[in-house]
């Protein structure tokens, strides 16, 4: 369970502190107080906190106040707290506030005569309290995805001492990050870190706001790179919902210029709680096709695989790997030594069903070129592409190779 921006307002002893701009932010979650002490802020805070402003060690300038808006709206910050009074900060100016409303980020205005130990005390002990209970009911979840709770009175009653309502139906959505090492190659460490930890906040911190839209939502569990999530689906028409809100999520968190990426795999919709593990496994296997498949955008729902649901179902890898060499091995292995792209080729060929014209221009290559390249595959697999049984082994071969776990799949340039 988390504390949010305006849990915060209704926390007893701090009913003098008012949000004055940003209430668009109001769910943004609060991970700790901080009391900046410098001029910026920027290189001191990682996302998640609620910033206290007093003037008293720093002279604060309405320019000032205005840039430190901004840096925590830009570093993820939970929010900004101004305090005000005779001495230092008289009051905050109109343009603070339309740059705090303008951003969506939680300005809230805290007079000196209220101690900051009384309100550090009462958000530091609500933090405490609210990370128990978040941390009780993760585990739960964690526990029900993991199929640990088998007793369906054991599972009840825990659920309804956490206040986790199991009767309704749900899917089992699973959102990995890609990226992390061309981030490290692409920046200095320190830097790299920095933009690792800010993401991570920005996937939580995305993830939980698209999660209260949908009302109730369970708690999100964190997993190294991946985050686990249900999502509710009681309604015919709430699975598309589901798959729209994903999409959008993922395009939001994608839309920046770090190679960090995040794909998303959605279960079919799971009945009830004992549902849950299946729905996991299918989550799980609909990602890999997310992370394999760049046309798929990030995101594959289960129900979406069908014959991929066979091939990521397979536990023995050696029988894949063996019908992907002998269906592709010399194309594939002609490839790797000429830096050629016949693989590709095959690929736009198929995934245009065979229309020479549409794959040339999928490639960006002249028509005779592709003629050329189309003959050259065939020379080397010793397959007719004009018989059924061929062309069906073609497909599923290329899929394979695409879901190969040691495949790097960075396609080669016509």
């Amino acid at each position: 369970m988390s504390l949010s921006i305006s849990d915060v307002l209704l926390l007893p002893r701090l009913q003098a502190m008012r949000l004055r701009a940003g209430q668009a932010g109001e769910h943004h979650t609060v991970r700790w107080p901080y009391v900046a002490e410098n001029e910026s802020i920027a290189e001191w805070v990682l996302g998640g906190e609620l910033v206290f402003v007093t003037g008293i060690n720093q002279l604060r300038s309405e320019a000032n106040l205005c840039q430190l808006v901004r840096e925590a709206h830009e570093r993820r910050c939970a929010g900004l707290v101004i305090l005000t009074g005779p001495e230092y900060i008289r009051e905050i100016p109109d343009s603070v506030l339309h740059e705090a409303d303008r951003l969506g980020l939680p300005l809230i205005e805290q007079p000196y005569a209220l101690p900051m130990i009384v309100v550090t005390e009462a958000i530091g002990s609500a933090l405490v309290q609210a990370q128990w209970l978040g941390s009780s009911r993760q585990q739960f979840v964690e526990h029900l995805l993991e199929g640990h709770l088998v007793d369906d009175a054991v599972r009840a009653h825990r659920a309804a001492s956490l206040a986790i309502d199991l009767r309704q139906p749900r899917q089992v959505l699973v959102l990995t990050l890609g990226g992390s090492a061309a981030l490290f190659r692409s920046y200095a460490p320190d830097m790299a870190e920095t933009l690792l930890q800010s993401f991570r906040q920005g996937v939580l911190s995305h993830l939980t706001r698209a999660l209260a839209e949908l009302g109730e939502p369970w708690p999100i569990v964190s997993q190294a790179e991946q985050w686990l999530a249900l999502l509710p689906a009681a309604a015919s028409d709430e699975a598309q919902r589901n798959r729209s809100l994903v999409e959008q999520l993922l395009h939001t968190l994608n839309d920046g210029d770090t190679p960090l990426r995040v794909f998303g795999g959605l279960s079919a919709v799971c009945p009830q709680a004992r549902d849950l593990p299946r729905g996991l496994t299918q989550a799980r296997q609909a990602l890999v096709a997310a992370q394999s498949f760049p046309e798929r955008l990030g995101l594959c729902c289960f129900e979406e695989l069908g014959v991929l649901e066979l091939l990521v179902a397979i536990r023995d890898r050696s029988l894949l790997d063996r019908f992907v060499q002998t269906t592709l091995g010399p194309l594939l292995q002609h490839d790797q030594s000429h830096h050629a792209a016949l693989t590709a080729t095959l690929e736009a060929w198929t995934q245009t069903n065979g229309n020479l014209v549409a794959a040339a221009q999928r490639l960006n290559v002249h028509r005779n070129t592709l003629n050329y390249r189309m003959q050259q595959i065939q020379i080397l697999t010793g397959l007719d592409l004009n018989d059924a049984q061929h062309r069906l082994n073609i497909a599923i071969a290329l899929m394979i190779w695409r879901l190969s776990p040691h495949q790097s799949h960075t396609r080669t340039l016509p």
